[in-house]
């Protein structure tokens, strides 16, 4: 009785704050040419609807839109003659069905003291806790680092992870960031699944003797408590640009410096807002401040976001980096790793150039990591099944840890990867 009460209430709690999405729907829109792709981006864009992703020829785009414009948004598409359908008639129904699902896992989580376990999704205070704990109990280890505060004035911490206190200049430095982009959820659990191995279930001890760590897992804590507490669908962080709070938020994907503005919004209003100019933001600078600090021997930049089984790397414009060739097979075998371990009932993971398997964009974090390390990718990591039972970013607690689980395993890859590199680099400059 006292679980069914629990459960109860955890859903209850939750029921206003999806009152918002109530008779949004999501669409699925395919398109027979660039051209009409062009047509149905930048209309959706005029709209200021959340785009989940772009239609291109060949591969259906997502967009949620609200009850109030789908009669407009139709209206369009039938003009210019694209095809569509409904995915969900009402995702605030799905809302509620993660929270159900998420509310019962809560109440069943086995997580202790010296790791969270991989049930659940964990919130903001719950992650920073953790990080302080394992920085006590491994201080030969892991050392807990506040780079900085974000606009409403939450610790933005990470960990370093290294047996050499980072003192050994031959040893490389792998960055790996999750949840920039808050409601990408299942994110999170990839760096506490990393963080685990390299800490507290150390059964690859190369990876933490050869490599030192740096992760951040929640990039953006404002933007992720906002998501558990108001509105799970908010992408960009807490920035008021307007009195009255219109409009608040900037992208803060959009926000480095690396092409800054020009694929991006000028408009507040935008989920793809690039704020006032590159790195206006506390959470984006402490990154860039993460990545400059070692920029001597970062080898791997990873930037985990969801949803869409993809590897990606460099550049949002559609060039490519000197070394592409090399970026482009390190990802084919991380992606690789992940197949054979991934659920079936999920596509294999795709690998390419930003601009080619998506959309143009600036301002990214992995394309600025890109100018400091010789590999740096975007993971976008499955968030569903591969079907409309849970749609795009919602959760499936059942996948938590396997979202761990499979990524970890490209991201051993690429680690080991960037090691040789770095190794081999090295011995070339010594020569």
């Amino acid at each position: 009785m006292k679980y069914l009460l629990i459960v109860s209430l955890c859903i209850l709690g939750a029921l206003a704050k999806h009152e918002l999405y109530d008779g949004h729907a999501v669409y699925e829109v395919e398109v027979n040419s660039i051209d009409q792709g062009k047509l149905v981006h930048d209309f959706e864009n005029e709209m200021f609807l959340d785009v989940w992703s772009d239609a291109i020829p060949g591969r259906p785009g997502q967009v949620l839109v609200p009850k109030v414009q789908r009669e407009e948004f139709e209206n369009f598409l039938s003009k210019e003659g694209v095809q569509y359908k409904v995915q969900v008639e009402n995702i605030k129904e799905q809302l509620e069905l993660e929270d159900k699902l998420l509310a019962e896992a809560a109440v069943k989580s086995n997580s202790s003291s010296s790791r969270l376990g991989f049930d659940k999704i964990h919130t903001y205070a719950e992650v920073d806790a953790y990080l302080t704990q394992l920085a006590r109990q491994y201080p030969n280890v892991v050392t807990v680092v506040e780079g900085g505060r974000s606009i409403e004035g939450r610790p933005i911490r990470y960990l370093r992870i290294s047996t050499t206190n980072f003192q050994d200049a031959r040893k490389p430095v792998i960055i790996m960031q999750s949840l920039i982009h808050c409601r990408e959820w299942v994110t999170l659990p990839a760096t506490l699944y990393a963080i685990q191995k390299l800490v507290v279930d150390v059964t690859e001890s190369d990876l933490i003797q050869n490599i030192d760590w740096i992760i951040l897992p929640v990039a953006n804590p404002d933007g992720y408590v906002f998501t558990h507490s108001n509105d799970r669908y908010w992408r960009k962080n807490r920035r008021q640009n307007f009195s009255g709070n219109i409009c608040p938020g900037v992208d803060l994907n959009r926000n480095f410096a690396m092409n800054w503005g020009t694929a991006s919004s000028t408009n507040p209003c935008s989920d793809t807002f690039h704020g006032s100019a590159a790195f206006s933001e506390p959470e984006t600078a402490v990154i860039r401040d993460i990545i400059q600090a070692h920029s001597n021997r970062l080898a791997l930049y990873l930037d985990i976001h969801s949803f869409g089984s993809m590897i990606l790397y460099g550049f949002g414009d559609g060039t490519l980096p000197s070394n592409a060739l090399q970026i482009n097979l390190v990802g084919v075998q991380m992606a690789q790793a992940i197949d054979r371990v991934k659920w079936p009932t999920n596509r294999n993971y795709i690998v390419g150039n930003i601009f080619h398997v998506l959309y143009a964009a600036s301002g990214g974090a992995s394309d600025y990591g890109q100018l400091f390390a010789p590999l740096s990718y975007t993971y976008e990591l499955p968030a569903w099944r591969n079907n409309s039972w849970l749609q795009g970013f919602l959760v499936d607690p059942e996948f938590i840890e396997q979202a761990g689980f499979e990524t970890w395993e490209g991201i051993k890859v690429g680690a080991r990867a960037a090691l040789a590199n770095f190794r081999q680099r090295n011995s070339v400059e010594r020569k």
